[in-house]
């Protein structure tokens, strides 16, 4: 922070050590996409903590969530929520779960019928982004931190899901550090990762789920 704050007097001293040390050129929306896509492709799991924040257009009000994410190839992840309600999204790539313990109740639904799209699936090494989404690069800084690429992508066919998902990446290794998801409501998710983990060799068992007793299962169609 210092130094960004020394550029500028720099520049009037000496403008030509300042025209010396021009910034790179930005990347292009469809290089960043193409990056970020390889990154997932070429890492076999991943660890990271997150915070996400809903945020209600009726309400107003926005609520925040504290849990860590595991992924692993092929299509494999587990989202583990832990505050202020626990609260468990489990895929073996093949069958979905949603457990929600307070409740005693767990959701199960088929892949194959559930058809993710890109923007979750491309996480653990299988959807496209380019199949699904045209890009736009937004302004520097504009979401994210300055320096940060951000990815606007919009859906090539409307979805009763999400109306444009922006994908905030670092840009040495353009991995995602936050996602914002904007609804057809006017309502937005926003998903923050940190203390991200790679390759650390996450056990299949991790994926699998099996209701406890007492738990009534609820299977979607």
């Amino acid at each position: 922070m210092l130094a960004r704050l020394l550029v500028p007097l720099a520049a009037l001293l000496l403008p030509v050590a300042a025209a010396a040390q021009k910034a790179p050129a930005r990347l292009q929306a469809k290089d960043v996409v193409a990056k970020m896509q390889a990154f997932y492709e070429k890492i076999q799991d991943l660890k990271a903590d997150f915070k996400q924040e809903i945020s209600s257009p009726t309400t107003g009000r926005t609520k925040a969530t504290y849990g860590v994410v595991k992924l692993k190839k092929p299509g494999k992840m587990r989202w583990d929520y832990a505050k202020p309600e626990k609260k468990h999204f489990i895929s073996d790539g093949t069958v979905l779960w949603v457990y929600e313990p307070e409740d005693q109740q767990a959701f199960k639904q088929e892949l194959k019928s559930q058809n993710l799209s890109a923007a979750v699936t491309f996480l653990t090494g299988k959807g496209k982004l380019a199949d699904e989404f045209t890009f736009e690069l937004l302004p520097d800084g504009k979401v994210g931190a300055k320096g940060d690429y951000a990815v606007k992508l919009t859906p090539k066919a409307p979805s009763a899901q999400f109306k444009t998902i922006t994908l905030v990446v670092d840009p040495k290794a353009f991995q995602v550090k936050l996602s914002v998801v904007a609804t057809p409501d006017g309502g937005q998710s926003k998903v923050w990762f940190t203390g991200i983990d790679l390759n650390k060799k996450i056990d299949d068992k991790v994926f699998k789920f099996t209701p406890p007793a007492g738990v009534r299962v609820i299977v979607a169609k």
